[in-house]
């Protein structure tokens, strides 16, 4: 994990890799648990039988499951120190390129693409290109520009 010290010291880091996390495994009772929370009960997801027969040989996860493990993906890639809390503030593009079967180990890769002071000195609005991969797989399962408000 990659550790930054201070929030400001990101305006130097523009275009720069933040840090890469820790692999997470998407197993069946997390998609169940998202299908249960979400009423997403589609075959593909949580019918481990029919999904067999299916295009992907298995259940894969939803693509809205995907995008929610951003934070806990994000955390294990980079921290920062002086930064006492983070708002997640929108997403300008989110795509789903590949799937994710269940069992899949997944990761965040993170490239700050703007840094914007907040009015008032008190934190800053990230721009993240951020790419979710599949172990094993060149192509990623998820591509995504999302915006953090983050407060010293």
């Amino acid at each position: 994990m990659q550790v930054i010290q201070r929030l400001s010291d990101l305006q130097q880091r523009v275009g720069q890799e933040l840090g890469v996390g820790e692999w997470l495994q998407v197993d069946q009772a997390r998609i169940d648990q998202f299908a249960q929370a979400t009423g997403d009960h589609q075959w593909i997801h949580v019918d481990p039988a029919r999904a067999a027969r299916g295009p992907f040989g298995a259940t894969v996860a939803h693509g809205f499951l995907t995008l929610s493990l951003l934070p806990v993906l994000l955390a294990s890639s980079f921290t920062i120190a002086d930064s006492a809390m983070g708002v997640n503030y929108g997403l300008n593009r989110v795509r789903f390129p590949a799937p994710v079967p269940v069992g899949s180990r997944l990761r965040a890769r993170a490239v700050l693409q703007q840094f914007e002071p907040l009015p008032g000195g008190d934190g800053a609005q990230l721009t993240l290109d951020v790419t979710i991969e599949r172990e094993g797989q060149d192509k990623p399962v998820c591509a995504a520009q999302i915006l953090v408000r983050r407060h010293v």
